[in-house]
C-alpha cells in the first residue's frame, strides 16, 4: 500500500509540475492577444466632446473633436452612409463644404462625398491605410445627380471608373473640362497639400492643362483613385503632435516620376498578396499614446450635436474645458512586432527615381 501511495503521489506531483510549466510558458492557456486598434476605433459611433486635435500621422494616428458633414447639403450628398465615415477635423469639413459651393460656381453639379474618417479616426476596419487623423477626404469624380438620392441609392450606386485598367489611361469619352476645373479648384486652396489621383488622371492633366500649371504639383499619382480623388490638408493649429508629411516637389510632376507609372514595374503582381495589411496588425501600442485617451473620452449626446453647420461650432465640440478629458501632450508610439515591410506608418517618399512601394487596396 505504501508503494502504491508513493507512486500515486509521484504521478500527481509530476502532473502538477507539468501544468505549472505549461502555464509559465503560456501553452496551457494562451494569453489573450491585444485587441486590434481597428476594432476599437471601428466600434466608436460618435466623436469625442473635446476641442479638435489630430494625433500622429495620416496613416498612424487618431483625432479628437471631430464633426460630421451633414448627409445632405445644397451642393453635396454623402455616399455610403452605413460606413459612418463622414467625420473629420472641423477645418476639413468646412473646406469640403466650400469646395462644393465653389465647384458648383465653376460648373460642377455638386459633390458626392466618399470616406472622410471614422468618428475618432484611427485605423479603419476596411479599406484605407490613411484617413486616420481627420484630414483626408475622398470626393467622387461622378457628378451629383439633380435629385436627393435615397439611402439605398447611396449604398448601391456605382461610381464612374474614369481609367482603363489595361492601358492606365483616362477614358476620353468620360473626361470633361469640368473634371479638370474641379481638381484645379481643390488644389487652389492653401490648406490642401496633396490630391491623390490615378496615374492616368495625372497624365491627362499633364497633357491638357494650358497656362498656369503650378497647381499640378499638388496632384500626385497613386494606385487606385480611378473613380475618386483624395484631398488631404495639412496639420492644423492646436495639434502640436500631428506629424507633417513631406512637401511636394516644386515642379509640375509631369516628368520622369510620372513616366515610371507607365512602365510595367508599378503594375507587376504583388509577390505576397496574402500578407496582412498594416491596419490588421496595429494595436494601441502602435499608435500615439494620446489615442488611448481619445478612445476613453466622453462623446456628445448624438451625431446631430456634433454635425457641422456652416461656421457654427457644434455644441458637443464647444464643451467647457473642465469636462474635457486630459489628453497627454507627448506622443510616444511603437511599431514593435510589425513587419518592417509595412510602411503605411511613414510618409510617402518623394519619387525622384521611382521605386516600388507596397500596393495598398485603397487610400
Amino acid at each position: 500500500m505504501k508503494t502504491a501511495t508513493r507512486s500515486s503521489f509521484g504521478k500527481r506531483s509530476l502532473l502538477a509540475a507539468a501544468l505549472g510549466l505549461l502555464a509559465l510558458t503560456g501553452l496551457a492557456q494562451p494569453a489573450a492577444a491585444e485587441e486590434r486598434a481597428k476594432d476599437l476605433f471601428g466600434a466608436e459611433k460618435l466623436p469625442t466632446a473635446t476641442a479638435p486635435q489630430s494625433f500622429g500621422f495620416y496613416s498612424k494616428g487618431c483625432f479628437a473633436g471631430g464633426v460630421a458633414i451633414p448627409m445632405d447639403g445644397p451642393t453635396w450628398q454623402v455616399m455610403r452612409p452605413s460606413r459612418n465615415r463622414r467625420w473629420g477635423h472641423p477645418a476639413l469639413i468646412a473646406l469640403i463644404e466650400k469646395l462644393s459651393r465653389d465647384a458648383v460656381a465653376d460648373g460642377w453639379p455638386g459633390l458626392l462625398i466618399g470616406d472622410i474618417a471614422q468618428p475618432r479616426g484611427g485605423p479603419m476596419l476596411t479599406g484605407h491605410a490613411s484617413h486616420q487623423i481627420g484630414l483626408d477626404a475622398d470626393i467622387w469624380l461622378t457628378p451629383m445627380p439633380d435629385r436627393t438620392m435615397t439611402r439605398a441609392q447611396r449604398e448601391t450606386m456605382s461610381a464612374t471608373l474614369m481609367v482603363d485598367d489595361k492601358t492606365h489611361l483616362v477614358k476620353d469619352a468620360l473626361w470633361t473640362p469640368a473634371h479638370t476645373a474641379l481638381l484645379k479648384r481643390a488644389a487652389s486652396y492653401p490648406q490642401v497639400e496633396r490630391i491623390l489621383v490615378n496615374p492616368g488622371i495625372k497624365k491627362k492633366l499633364c497633357d491638357t492643362v494650358k497656362g498656369d500649371r503650378s497647381w499640378l504639383r499638388k496632384i500626385r499619382p497613386f494606385w487606385g483613385h480611378d473613380y475618386h480623388f483624395h484631398m488631404r490638408i495639412g496639420c492644423q493649429p492646436g495639434s502640436p503632435t500631428c506629424k507633417e508629411q513631406e512637401a511636394t516637389p516644386d515642379d509640375d510632376g509631369c516628368g520622369k516620376p510620372l513616366a515610371w507609372w507607365f512602365t510595367q514595374e508599378p503594375w507587376r503582381p504583388n509577390k505576397n498578396p496574402d500578407a496582412p495589411k498594416a491596419r490588421d496588425l496595429m494595436t494601441m501600442a502602435n499608435l500615439p499614446r494620446e489615442c488611448r485617451a481619445v478612445l476613453d473620452a466622453p462623446g456628445p449626446a448624438s451625431a446631430e450635436a456634433a454635425t457641422y453647420n456652416g461656421s457654427a461650432v457644434p455644441v458637443a465640440v464647444a464643451a467647457p474645458e473642465p469636462e474635457a478629458p486630459s489628453l497627454p501632450a507627448t506622443t510616444a508610439s511603437s511599431t514593435e512586432g510589425l513587419p518592417s515591410a509595412l510602411n503605411a506608418f511613414t510618409a510617402t517618399p518623394e519619387v525622384g527615381v521611382p521605386v516600388p512601394r507596397p500596393r495598398p487596396p485603397g487610400n
